[in-house]
C-alpha cells in the first residue's frame, strides 16, 4: 500500500489537495502586476526571485466568488514545462498523507472538463479533500498562452 504526500490548500471553505512531488514551493503572494489581454483567470504576474511568474486565480479558473487578491493568500508554484506557474489559493498550510485507500476514484457524478484535474477523493477521518492535478486545470490553449508570458 501506497503512502502519498499532499499538499492541502482551501478555496473558502473547501479543502483540496495536490501531491507535494508537484508543488515546488508554496509562498505568501506578493505585488501583482496586471497584464492587459489576458484570460479571464489570470490574476497577472509576480517576479519570483528574478522570474516572472503567471499567477492563476483558482476561483475565477472554478467560477467561484471572487475576491481581490491581498497578502493573506497563498500561492502554490509548480513548473508547467521549465516555467514556474503560480496558482493562488486562500490557504496552504498543511501537508497530510494518505494511503492509495483513503483515496476514493473521482465520483461517477463528475463529468466533462472537470474530470481531467480531480484525480479522487481523499477521505481523512471526519474531513473530505478533493485531490487535483492543477496543471491539468488548464487546457492546452491556456497552458500555451501562459508560456507565452
Amino acid at each position: 500500500m501506497a503512502e502519498r504526500k499532499y499538499v492541502v490548500f482551501k478555496l473558502d471553505e473547501e479543502e483540496y489537495g495536490i501531491d507535494i512531488m508537484r508543488v515546488k514551493e508554496v509562498t505568501e503572494l506578493v505585488e501583482v502586476t496586471k497584464v492587459p489581454n489576458t484570460p479571464h483567470f489570470v490574476e497577472g504576474i509576480i517576479n519570483l526571485r528574478g522570474e516572472i511568474t503567471p499567477i492563476i486565480n483558482l476561483k475565477k479558473r472554478f467560477s467561484k466568488p471572487e475576491e481581490t487578491a491581498n497578502i493573506a493568500h497563498r500561492v502554490l508554484v509548480l513548473n508547467l514545462e521549465d516555467k514556474l506557474v503560480g496558482f493562488m489559493v486562500d490557504d496552504a498550510s498543511q501537508v497530510i498523507t494518505m494511503d492509495d485507500n483513503q483515496i476514493q476514484e473521482t465520483p461517477a457524478i463528475i463529468t466533462g472538463d472537470d474530470k481531467k484535474y480531480i484525480e479522487g477523493i481523499g477521505k481523512l477521518e471526519e474531513r473530505m479533500v478533493i485531490i487535483l492535478d492543477l496543471l491539468q486545470v488548464l487546457d492546452e490553449t491556456e497552458k500555451k498562452e501562459l508560456l507565452d508570458m
